[in-house]
């Protein structure tokens, strides 16, 4: 009977700590009650597409060729701080782009989440911000909404830079996203990880070089955290993880006609370079830039090396041959 009331009042105190994580969370991050915490605030801007407010960083004179930033799976505009204004001072339009339910971007209940619902979405950015065709930059999960917005919406895109890009659903295989797609499992867990300094250590430390793990400070596991550590993005990241559907990307590589830059970390952990390889092969006019003592975010980790493939790349006139 000891043993019982032991495990009782555990799992009383388990489950009461539960129901106070999900009770005591904010319904939403406001952006203007953390601007001066955000980088770059003063080039952020808000626009509504299709009844969602989304949140863009501009950078650069618009009469120039836009570059189209999208960044990966739980990420923001903040993991192109540092390559966005070293973009524009090449010479370029920069606009980087927080996702649907990332970032300080809307994160609507009735959204459904899906890799082809946000690359419409960024579709319909570029109506409304008068952009026809832009050079898109597509990091990691943007990877895979860049390669759908080339293969859905051709016109919209010149030329592709894929940055150690997802194109299939290995990446669903993780443990953790496993688990998230088990109901009721998925909205206790979310809240707890996403709002845990330990755990987004741990991924930072996994997603970068150990050469690079210098630039896991404080400053930067804020900024992860921030815009997400509200009901509504821990409910954006599950569900974004739970319509994760990437293996149509792979099936249909030999249909991309732009030009495409591939530019992967040779000590990726997160998508095995073997993909790298797999667009290379797959995609006609394609090259690509392996880049030594680097993980899974190049533009992080090597700026300067970054920024001179991707204006070198975007700035060329001509056909890849290769």
């Amino acid at each position: 009977m000891k043993k019982k009331h032991i495990a009782l009042g555990i799992g009383g105190a388990i489950g009461g700590v539960i129901a106070w994580k999900l009770a005591s969370r904010p319904s939403t991050v406001h952006f203007e009650e953390v601007a001066d915490r955000v980088v770059h605030a003063e080039n952020s801007n808000f626009i509504d597409v299709d009844d969602v407010e989304v949140h863009y960083q501009e950078f650069g004179d618009s009469s120039k060729p836009t570059l189209l930033l999208v960044h990966g799976f739980t990420a923001s505009v903040y993991v192109w701080k540092t390559v966005a204004p070293m973009l524009a001072d090449a010479g370029f339009h920069v606009v980087a782009v927080d996702l649907i339910g990332f970032g300080y971007s809307e994160k609507p209940a009735w959204f459904d989440y899906t890799i082809q619902s946000q690359a419409r979405m960024l579709s319909r950015l570029m109506d409304r911000l008068g952009i026809g065709t832009a050079t898109v930059v597509g990091s990691s999960y943007g990877g895979a909404i860049s390669l759908t917005l080339a293969l859905d919406y051709p016109e919209r895109v010149g030329k592709l830079v894929l940055v150690d890009a997802v194109i299939n659903d290995e990446p669903k295989n993780h443990p953790i996203l496993k688990l998230a797609n088990v109901p009721g499992i998925g909205e206790v867990m979310t809240p707890f990880l996403i709002d845990s300094r330990t755990f987004i250590r741990m991924r930072m430390q996994n997603t970068l070089a150990p050469v690079n793990h210098h630039l896991i400070t404080e400053e930067r596991i804020d900024s992860v955290i921030r815009p997400l550590a509200a009901a509504d993005g821990h409910r954006a990241v599950l569900q974004s993880g739970r319509n994760w559907k990437a293996d149509r990307i792979e099936h249909d590589l030999g249909l991309i006609n732009q030009p495409t830059l591939v530019i992967w970390g040779e000590e990726d952990r997160v998508v095995p370079i073997k993909h790298a390889e797999t667009l290379y092969r797959s995609i006609l006019h394609s090259r690509l830039v392996v880049l030594k003592n680097c993980g899974h975010v190049p533009m992080e980790e090597k700026p300067p090396i970054f920024t001179e493939l991707v204006a070198d790349f975007a700035g060329e006139s001509r056909q890849i041959k290769e």
